[in-house]
């Protein structure tokens, strides 16, 4: 995927601004003065909260800013995730989900290969966890993650998969579709696997919400309702809680149940969906703005689903601009893309183009292979400035 994106970055007509805040160093208007066209492509950036007494406390965090700190973004370095106990529980039935358990249980000399930034890996190699719990409120056959994200979980070494409660598995695959019915298959074959004395174990514990986070200070337990599965009038399979309740000990959980698009001011946004209403991409309301990702259609779907989404929306960008020449549009003078600079500096001085990229790149792989990484990032903004200050003379 890097070499996709490397080689588009080199096309001639392709230019990369970054270290520029929409809303704070530009504005709507004036990026629409200055460009025929903006697509807003931002994402669900924020997350969406289990509404129980307790989520406030430390020790309670979103998914977003776990993932955020161990993969090195400049706003998450200073996290302050504590690791010192021996559980930790993750709500959630989907691919973050998995990714966030798969990395508190990942052997630390496995972690030491990749690009994992320094600060997590610094606090996972010093992790007292021994059991990762996922939590899901419905069951497995309604669990959302993908197929070869479950797969990866097998390739974890000394780590256990245990399915609960029993007989979670015991579901009848006739009529689920495809991608169902191999999840299935693949986690009966992770959970079937034989289990070992002293390995970590992940926990997929169905059939269960949070009802309340307690402790003195921090997270310290969390009270589980165990759910019965009921379907309603149009066929949905939904979890009822039956008024059970399980205690778990746990000094951290992190909820990743969905995320939600940000508001952007001036644009229409549905509160509900969490995206930018629009007709085909380009946005209700809106000549020459259009959105493609998640902003556009929530949180929902994978790379290939971004490509069909991506493809709709350009098509309807590329027809709008094809109504526009025909109108007798004049043609942008050859100068356009230096002024654009020009003008961008002139809001952000520390504007970052892509050669200032390219320095930042050349700096963490040079780290990354005196240690025998593909990289080690660099995590705080002044420290890619400034190495994107110094680009190599050609």
């Amino acid at each position: 995927m890097a070499a996709t994106f490397e080689q588009i970055a080199a096309h001639e007509r392709f230019r990369w601004f970054g270290n520029i805040d929409l809303g704070g160093d530009v504005s709507r208007d004036e990026l629409l003065a200055a460009y025929d066209a903006v697509v807003y492509a931002l994402g669900a950036q924020s997350d969406r909260h289990l509404e129980v007494p307790g989520e406030q406390l430390p020790g309670s965090v979103a998914a977003t800013d776990v993932v955020g700190w161990y993969n090195g973004h400049p706003h998450y370095p200073d996290l302050g995730l504590s690791l010192q106990h021996e559980r930790a529980v993750v709500v959630g039935n989907g691919n973050v989900a998995l990714d966030v358990a798969r990395m508190l249980c990942s052997p630390v000399a496995d972690l030491n290969r990749t690009d994992i930034a320094d600060h997590a890996l610094e606090v996972l190699a010093g992790s007292a966890v021994r059991e990762v719990l996922v939590v899901g409120r419905r069951g497995p056959a309604q669990a959302t993650w993908t197929t070869l994200e479950l797969r990866e979980l097998g390739d974890l070494a000394d780590v256990d998969v245990v399915v609960e409660p029993s007989g979670a598995l015991d579901v009848d695959d006739d009529g689920l579709p495809p991608v169902v019915r191999r999840n299935l298959k693949t986690l009966r074959a992770l959970a079937g696997r034989p289990q070992r004395r002293g390995a970590r174990r992940l926990v997929f514990r169905f059939l269960r919400s949070p009802a309340a986070l307690h402790g003195n200070g921090r997270v310290e337990r969390v009270d589980l309702a165990c759910n019965d599965l009921v379907a309603d009038t149009e066929g949905r399979v939904l979890a009822h809680d039956s008024g059970v309740r399980e205690v778990v000990d746990t000094g951290l959980v992190v909820r990743a149940v969905g995320y939600v698009g940000v508001p952007v001011d001036g644009l229409p946004f549905d509160p509900v969906a969490g995206h930018i209403p629009h007709e085909r991409g380009r946005v209700d309301g809106h000549d020459r703005e259009y959105v493609v990702g998640w902003i556009k259609r929530g949180p929902t779907g994978v790379i290939g689903t971004n490509k069909k989404d991506a493809r709709e929306t350009v098509t309807r960008l590329l027809a709008d601009l094809a109504t526009v020449a025909d109108a007798g549009a004049q043609h942008p003078p050859a100068d356009r893309a230096a002024r654009l600079e020009g003008w961008l500096r002139t809001k952000q001085p520390d504007l970052v183009t892509d050669p200032g990229w390219q320095a930042i790149d050349a700096v963490e792989r040079r780290a990354g292979a005196e240690q025998g990484r593909p990289r080690v990032k660099l995590v705080r903004t002044a420290d890619l400035l400034a190495a994107a200050r110094h680009i190599p003379t050609p």
